[in-house]
């Protein structure tokens, strides 16, 4: 026969070497659509114990970008993991459809057109252009392969929802744990309204940083001197070190550490005060030196005299706080109760007015004598030159530092007095709860923990009041007698039951008798008429009510969650807000577990930005490549710390995916003419090297298993590579390939290893399908034996343990050794030109000890293990290579010591004339 090729037993198979996934994954995410895949998948495990991951809304704002890629495939292998460990784990997709950046969008979209808008209308155009941009990202996170309800998912904008998180206030209402108040807030100038702390990004700034003197005044002369008598008959003064200058005309009190050591130095007739361990470095900075110490006294002794405001005819009184630190400036800290955290504090403590003269664009108003008008900013340098003018200020230089930005807009942000509503944090207890239900979560990564705990434990009462229009209202009322502000639970019951028919718009628009409770008067006056208050919530305690709004009103649903999975921002942001509402509705929090993941950088480790130009976009990756390297890429990197991403990274994950395949398609290829049903080989005729590949292919799997349980996605990557390119591409089909293609058709050898691929094959699909989802639906299709219509609706494989054999891999590890030496030996003699290739070698081997003893108990294996026509064990150590002896077979190209000299096998070996008795497989 001039061509043996065709008697021999060639893999084919449909799976073809050359992905096609551009084409390849919109045709299948089609026919997922087409099946009802996630709803078959409902049905396949109802029963089953039930597994919920919440969803964390992305933005409706503009094109998806690789952080939304990487957070949306991370909760699909989660979803996609469990529902094949056998759990029912439902997924829920949502949107966050409320704030600002939507506003700002339409706002300027609009142009001056919005002049003659409503309020309730301008909502409906930020309504409209949320859920256009709710249908782009859904487009593409289909594309991404990943599977969930589509058609109904969740949205922070739908009537149900809006109405649920007005309940959920209505909790927090009906515990008394809700009050409206006057104290600062972080503030955008800019946008033009209140911010939360996790709307706030800390950015570099350069402020100018200023030393200021405050000279005591004559009423508190006599005071001091009886505290401090050397100090008597002298002039003093106190200076104080700020960086925001704007709010020296706002000053109200000089801050002295209690127990801090102060020291009046004489700087040019007058006793100047500032901390003694500062004494030096401060004199160092500005010029003047402070080496006449005049007296020292405890900081306690500051308290209640009274200095001069350096600016106007004014007071400012000497308070105590523990917050006075000695890292920075003077040890007196400049203290204006109206702009900050801790001046809040000793203001309300002293008695101090909380002011704040300044507009929501952070304009001073008319009564700040000189800078009326002016803006914060602009006023900074004003400030300055009045100070100097007076000859109060002392020294003056640009400060680099990170400051307060608004997330939105990335301006600078002032922290202002003004009215809000707030969230008690010590109320109830409710720090404490939050806390302990903290330590009742468990964190992924663990330092998870710590860092949300430092969060809940320092943070503010919550200012759950925005100055917009986009979001859900808070339904509060104002008495027109007395101004008194009124939040009820009755009258947030009404308005969640009007929101529950109309929407949220209906607060603008439907009659403010729809919303009064029967019999509502005001607790203040008794006053019967009102009006309504237009601040909407915090946008995070829209989101962080997505569990009340959705888990208890899904029927696949429940409360809590078992986890939640969002980017490690969280921690200040979704989770916390969720957390808070938790505990203020149900009093736990609405997870079991937290898993957190880093930010994708580019490939030098810097942020990705367009201004930069080293963004990489998803869209472009699937256009590329398709969407199941993005998928790969994130089950290869370890998710919990920032991930670098580019055209190398991509290139490598490409290669990577292409391996996974080509050997993927040789162990399907070579089941063309295999049905589990009539040609499985039971384990005990099987030949040793397939119960290799089957024990290597068990002990994968259970890792691989393990780490979908523990979501230890870089390990099932590592496991899986392992497994394939080296235990399967450079080990098994290599050593195979020889049976494979040239023993019979039907005989137990042959099917002796089709039944090991089988089962390594069918395992790989369903352990990969969480990963590469789309190339493994396609692969599922092509393998033989009764199965389900798609991949996904299967389980894991189970029962690893009849294959796992610690000996056989123990021995065989062994060989491998051996092969990789031989090996060596091979690749030399075929660049000398001693050999043409493998199968033209023989091969001599010494050895001795343990390794002679196994090589002379696989001694007739060796040649097929080697690749080799033949082997000789001999005494020595060392491996020889040489020409083989014997005829070459026309079909195996074995060297043998005889050829058939038949007509119809005329050239071949005694092995291919018996292999050719029987026919073929076609």
């Amino acid at each position: 026969m001039s061509d043996w090729k065709e008697t021999c037993n060639l893999p084919r198979t449909a799976f073809s070497m050359k992905a096609n996934l551009q084409t390849t994954e919109p045709e299948t995410v089609a026919r997922w659509d087409a099946m009802d895949l996630y709803g078959r998948i409902r049905a396949a495990r109802k029963g089953a114990t039930k597994y919920l991951l919440h969803d964390g809304p992305p933005y409706a704002n503009g094109e998806i970008h690789m952080g939304h890629a990487l957070n949306k495939i991370l909760k699909d292998l989660v979803v996609k993991s469990h529902n094949m460990l056998g759990f029912d784990a439902p997924y829920i997709p949502g949107w966050d459809c409320h704030g600002l950046p939507i506003e700002l969008k339409v706002d300027r979209e609009l142009g001056p057109k919005k002049k003659q808008m409503s309020v309730a209308d301008f909502r409906r155009e930020c309504r409209a252009y949320a859920e256009k941009y709710v249908d782009v990202q859904r487009r593409d996170f289909k594309r991404l392969g990943i599977l969930g309800t589509w058609d109904v998912p969740y949205k922070t904008l739908k009537f149900e929802y809006q109405a649920a998180i007005v309940r959920a206030l209505g909790k927090f209402v009906e515990q008394d744990m809700v009050y409206k108040g006057k104290k600062p807030v972080h503030w955008c100038t800019h946008c033009r309204t209140a911010l939360a702390e996790a709307e706030v990004e800390y950015e570099p700034h350069t402020s100018p940083s200023i030393y200021v003197e405050f000279p005591l005044k004559e009423d508190s002369k006599g005071e001091l001197a009886t505290r401090v008598p050397a100090l008597a008959g002298r002039n003093v003064s106190v200076l104080i070190w700020t960086t925001t200058p704007w709010t020296i005309p706002n000053n109200l009190g000089i801050a002295f550490h209690p127990t801090f050591e102060y020291g009046a130095f004489d700087i040019e007739g007058t006793a100047v005060i500032i901390a003694k361990d500062l004494a030096e470095t401060v004199g160092k900075k500005i010029g003047k030196r402070f080496d006449r110490l005049l007296a020292s006294f405890d900081g306690k002794t500051m308290e209640r005299l009274v200095f001069r405001h350096p600016l106007y005819e004014r007071d400012s009184l000497g308070v105590l706080g523990d917050y006075v630190t000695l890292d920075a400036g003077t040890g007196a800290v400049h203290t204006a109760p109206g702009h900050g955290a801790d001046d809040y504090k000793t203001g309300v403590r002293y008695g101090l007015e909380i002011y704040a003269p300044l507009d929501a664009g952070g304009h001073y108003n008319e009564s700040v004598e000189l800078f009326a008008g002016l803006k914060v900013w602009d006023a900074n340098p004003k400030v300055e030159a009045a100070l100097k003018e007076r000859g109060r200020l002392w020294y003056r230089e640009d400060f680099e530092h990170q400051y307060p930005h608004c997330w939105r807009c990335h301006n600078p942000v002032i922290f202002m007095a003004t009215s809000q509503w707030f969230i008690a944090m010590d109320a109830k207890q409710f720090r404490e709860r939050a806390l302990k239900s903290i330590t009742d979560t468990r964190w992924i990564p663990s330092w998870g923990q710590a860092r949300i705990e430092g969060m809940i434990a320092n943070r503010p009462d919550w200012c759950i009041s925005r100055q917009r229009a986009w979001g859900v209202p808070i339904p509060a009322m104002d008495c027109t007698k007395c101004g008194t502000a009124i939040l009820t639970k009755p009258l947030v019951d009404k308005a969640a039951s009007v929101f529950d028919v109309y929407g949220a718009d209906a607060w603008y628009e439907r009659p403010i008798e729809e919303f009064v409770p029967d019999g509502m008067k005001c607790a203040e006056c008794g006053g019967t008429e009102f009006e309504r208050e237009f601040n909407i919530l915090d946008v995070w305690f829209d989101s962080g009510s997505s569990h009340e709004a959705v888990l208890p009103f899904r029927e696949d649903h429940h409360w809590p969650a078992d986890i939640y999975l969002e980017g490690s921002d969280q921690h200040r942001g979704w989770f916390h807000s969720s957390l808070l509402v938790g505990i203020g509705t149900r009093g736990r929090a609405p997870f079991n577990q937290v898993l957190t993941h880093g930010f994708v950088m580019d490939e030098q480790g810097r942020k990705m930005s367009k201004s930069l130009g080293n963004t990489t976009a998803p869209q472009d990756v699937i256009k590329q490549s398709g969407s199941e390297i993005l998928r790969l890429w994130v089950t290869m990197v370890d998710y919990r710390y920032d991930i670098n991403l580019g055209k190398e990274v991509l290139a490598r994950t490409v290669e990577s995916y292409r391996k996974f395949r080509n050997v993927i398609r040789v162990l399907v290829a070579n089941l063309y003419d295999f049905d589990p049903k009539d040609d499985v080989v039971p384990k005990a005729k099987m030949q040793e090297i397939d119960r290799w590949v089957l024990a290597k292919y068990a002990d994968a799997a259970e890792k691989m298993v393990k780490a979908y349980d523990d979501y230890d996605y870089p390990a099932i990557f590592q496991i899986v590579n392992q497994l394939i390119t080296v235990d399967l591409s450079a080990f098994y089909v290599d050593v195979t390939k020889d049976r494979m293609y040239t023993f019979g058709a039907k005989s137990e050898s042959r099917r002796s290893g089709q039944t090991a691929m089988f089962i390594v094959v069918d395992g790989l699909a369903r352990l990969l399908a969480p990963v590469l989802s789309v190339t493994m639906d396609e692969l599922w299709r092509m393998l033989p034996g009764d199965r389900e219509e798609s991949v996904h609706m299967a389980l894991f494989p189970r029962d690893f343990e009849q294959w796992q054999d610690a000996a056989l891999l123990e021995r065989w590890s062994a060989l491998a050794s051996v092969r990789d030496q031989v090996n060596l030996r091979l690749e030399e003699k075929r660049k000398d030109k001693t050999i043409a290739a493998n199968l033209s070698a023989r091969v001599v081997i010494g050895a001795g000890g343990e390794t002679a003893a196994l090589l002379k108990q696989y001694e007739s294996f060796l040649p097929t293990l080697f690749g080799v026509s033949e082997v000789e064990l001999k005494s020595g150590v060392g491996v020889t290579v040489e020409r083989a002896t014997g005829t070459k077979c026309e079909r195996c190209w074995r060297y043998v010591p005889e050829v058939s000299a038949e007509p119809d096998r005329t050239g071949l070996c005694p092995r291919c004339v018996e292999a050719l008795a029987e026919p073929v497989s076609l």
